[in-house]
């Protein structure tokens, strides 16, 4: 791979990461906080540090390959990779984040719930829930270098066209996941949403919940404030995160979805502004 292509790896990395199952780009305005000729330099370095630093674990494909592309080790490398990330955004960017209700995420595998607001999210749960599967859609794979560790981490990738296939394999792979030791992420709503818009779940998430019988955590985050899709530079600051009381199973879809969307609102409108 040439070291253009490494830079067009990075940037496709930030553009596409975030899209989970079903995901398009929302082409409504994202208020996000506005930046000055500095900040706009900083985030422009973090992009440049970003694509080199995914051009280095480009290099171990080859290497992890030959072992016969070991799952552990591909989600060790891929954690390794967010962490760097993260201290980029932190460092460079002046993007750090903070958790609350890190009391109430279980000690067993468990169904995770999120708002979805920015790329940040997606990369940061690999570092917050080790091992994590997240729903994802099937044309993240073909994104260089990105795309081959999410294929062996393995995600759970969904095929959008498949229609209720889809819905069933996505079940099947939670479930697998789940047998493994490993908590499944999705992001219900679809989409990145505005920092300002409500909290409203696709179908999709209430199906996991009611089939997989296990409890559910909802994590509320307001990154859109600071790392917006409709923004050219990303802004410094505090992320926030927010850990619900986990949600017993039991429920029907419906109360479920009810409860999900409301404890996420909730705790998003908590966030100070």
């Amino acid at each position: 791979m040439t070291g253009s292509s490494y830079v067009n790896a990075g940037a496709l990395v930030q553009r596409a990461a975030p899209e989970a199952a079903g995901q398009q780009r929302s082409k409504t305005a994202y208020p996000a906080r506005p930046v000055g000729p500095w900040q706009w330099a900083r985030s422009k370095l973090f992009d440049l540090l970003l694509a080199f630093w995914t051009a280095l674990f480009g290099l171990a494909v080859p290497i992890l390959w030959l072992f016969g592309s070991p799952e552990v080790p591909i989600r060790l490398a891929t954690r390794i990779w967010v962490r760097g990330v993260l201290f980029g955004l932190k460092h460079v960017v002046g993007l750090n984040y903070m958790e609350r209700g890190r009391e109430h995420v279980p000690n067993e595998p468990c169904l995770i719930v999120g708002n979805h607001q920015s790329t940040w999210e997606t990369l940061a749960s690999l570092v917050l829930f080790p091992d994590v599967a997240i729903v994802a859609k099937q044309e993240l794979l073909s994104i260089p270098v990105f795309g081959w560790y999410l294929r062996r981490s393995p995600m759970i990738i969904i095929d959008r066209e498949a229609g209720t296939k889809a819905l069933r394999d996505m079940i099947l792979q939670s479930q697998a996941a789940l047998d493994k030791g490993r908590s499944v992420l999705v992001f219900p709503e679809g989409t990145r949403r505005p920092v300002d818009q409500r909290v409203e779940f696709k179908r999709g998430a209430e199906f996991l919940y009611t089939k997989l019988g296990v409890p559910t955590l909802t994590m509320a985050v307001n990154s859109g404030r600071f790392w917006s899709p409709g923004a050219t530079s990303k802004g410094n600051g505090t992320i926030t995160v927010i850990y619900g009381s986990p949600i017993a199973p039991g429920l029907s879809g419906s109360e479920f979805t009810r409860k999900a969307e409301s404890t996420l609102e909730a705790d998003k409108n908590s966030i100070p502004h």
